[in-house]
């Protein structure tokens, strides 16, 4: 990384300088940011800890000698060591909410955000009457948190077989002060829930990459846990052992909102008697699908 950054003074020259050596270094987006200009000015103003929608205002402030050298440093790793931004800033934004990340986590992304922005709409026909929800390995908690907040009336149990992220989820519970409404259980899938406890609805996001993609992953991948992606030879090693006991913890109304990313063929001929419906999203088809109680009774 070049040395003659002492030139580099106000928000602008930095900025310029990051889109710079991101394009120069073919940095991987799509963790959180969907292009090297967006990642380049997240990475800028929160390392500067300034907010992330107000960049013009600050474009020709001149910064401190330690503000250059942060910088400096962050963008080194960025480019150099594939680290994903958010994990440098330690925060991630989802649905327009913050959230605390470190390498002990995802870095929350899930286009199942969207879906719980307009509680399920069209396809949940009286969201008023969600009063329980399971968010199944839940990471950094930001879907158990967007459920929460969408769905106000609601209880939410949130699991994960990590400790540290568990440690994680509960510091964003508690910046958003759902501590009262939303509880963390340590455990595999559905079996760290309470014993007996039914839900109206269940999110899962699992580990759902098979191994031939995880082993072609960008470098900036390697940066987040395994136990969070990989899903097995067709990635559906833990989809398996979820759809196995999911319907048993469904009210009779109940329903499963299930992401599986790229992995949809996989799941199809895994599970070739479900006929699952897929929720598009603005950036996605056949990720996310949505499966009936009646349809998961065994």
């Amino acid at each position: 990384m070049p040395d003659s950054t002492d030139v580099l003074v106000t928000v602008r020259d930095w900025l310029r300088f990051a889109v710079s050596q991101m394009h120069r270094h073919e940095v991987h987006v799509g963790q959180g940011t969907q292009s090297i200009w967006d990642d380049a000015v997240f990475l800028v103003l929160r390392t500067l800890d300034l907010p992330i929608d107000q960049l013009e205002p600050f474009l020709d402030a001149r910064l401190l000698p330690e503000e250059c050298e942060q910088l400096k440093q962050n963008i080194d790793q960025r480019c150099l060591e594939r680290i994903p931004t958010a994990y440098l800033v330690n925060e991630a934004w989802l649905s327009g909410y913050r959230f605390q990340v470190d390498p002990q986590v995802l870095i929350p992304r899930s286009p199942i955000s969207e879906l719980l922005s307009v509680q399920l709409e069209p396809w949940l026909e009286a969201p008023e009457l969600v009063y329980r929800i399971a968010d199944i390995c839940t990471g950094s908690g930001c879907l158990a948190i967007l459920a929460a907040l969408n769905f106000p009336q609601a209880q939410v149990d949130a699991t994960d077989v990590s400790e540290s992220a568990l440690e994680l989820a509960q510091a964003n519970i508690a910046d958003y002060d759902l501590e009262d409404r939303v509880q963390l259980f340590e455990g595999h899938l559905l079996e760290a829930l309470p014993d007996g406890q039914r839900y109206d609805l269940i999110i899962c996001n699992p580990p759902y990459v098979n191994a031939s993609s995880m082993s072609a992953l960008p470098a900036e991948f390697e940066h987040e846990p395994s136990l969070a992606l990989a899903g097995g030879s067709d990635g559906m090693d833990l989809i398996r052992e979820l759809m196995v006991e999911v319907g048993s913890r469904l009210n009779e109304d109940g329903i499963l909102i299930l992401e599986v990313g790229h992995e949809a063929d996989h799941f199809e001929a895994a599970f070739p008697d479900l006929e699952p419906l897929w929720l598009d999203t603005a950036a996605t088809q056949r990720n996310i699908m949505l499966l009936r109680a009646e349809q998961l009774q065994t």
